[in-house]
């Protein structure tokens, strides 16, 4: 007689309960993993696409941020415009996402108190791949480094506070803003940043646009 070995119904049950717990545990840690980079990935792409913006501005038409003042025929709106895919604008006073529905937090992208859209006081760009870039239009003039002089000549001496903010999925949640898990980039407390979120504050100047937080840094120029 041949004897034949398998598992019992009891066994299997018990083997494919034990995986689904395991599942449970370790997917949400998963998801936010693959949400985390896709959010990374959004944000290098927009940096990216707005240095590309005003870079293309300079060689076409000899203007960058710094350029533009109240006096300039030239505004940063109508030069992100012209160079990047923007399917949707709103402008200062306009609100685009209806009330309640966007929070910013205060003192990002020059807001100075908690608003529940940024278009209160920012005008707003709308990218066709989603990704949302928004400032303050009042503090966005002149940004440049400021320069004074001095026995050896000129020297920059410090950096005009042009800043915004981008939202790499746009309307769509969690819209928060980035922070550090640990650390503030300061001494020997390096920012650390394990979840990206989908906020990223910026600074901008002549023909440059930056992270202006120690954890938008982070996240841009960690591995």
């Amino acid at each position: 007689m041949t004897k034949r070995f398998g598992f019992t119904l009891a066994e299997v049950l018990i083997t494919l309960g034990i995986i689904g717990v395991v599942a449970a545990m370790t997917m949400p840690t998963l998801m936010n993993s693959t949400q985390g980079a896709q959010y990374k990935a959004a944000y290098k792409k927009a940096l990216s696409a707005l240095s590309q913006a005003v870079t293309l501005n300079v060689a076409l038409d000899e203007v960058d941020f710094g350029d533009i003042n109240a006096t300039s025929t030239t505004s940063i709106l109508s030069m992100l415009r012209s160079r990047m895919n923007v399917v949707r604008v709103a402008t200062t006073g306009e609100d685009p996402l209806g009330a309640g529905e966007y929070t910013v937090n205060a003192g990002i992208g020059g807001v100075t108190a908690d608003i529940t859209t940024p278009a209160a006081t920012n005008v707003t760009l709308f990218m066709n791949d989603g990704i949302m870039f928004s400032y303050n239009p009042t503090n966005a003039v002149d940004c440049t480094k400021d320069r004074t002089i001095n026995t050896a000549g000129w020297t920059d001496t410090k950096r005009k506070n042009c800043s915004g903010f981008i939202d790499v999925n746009g309307t769509k949640g969690p819209n928060k803003v980035i922070a550090c898990d640990a650390g503030t980039n300061t001494g020997t407390t390096p920012c650390t940043v394990t979840n990206p979120t989908d906020i990223y504050p910026v600074e901008f100047f002549d023909s440059s646009v930056l992270p202006s937080t120690a954890a938008a840094k982070a996240v841009l120029y960690g591995k």
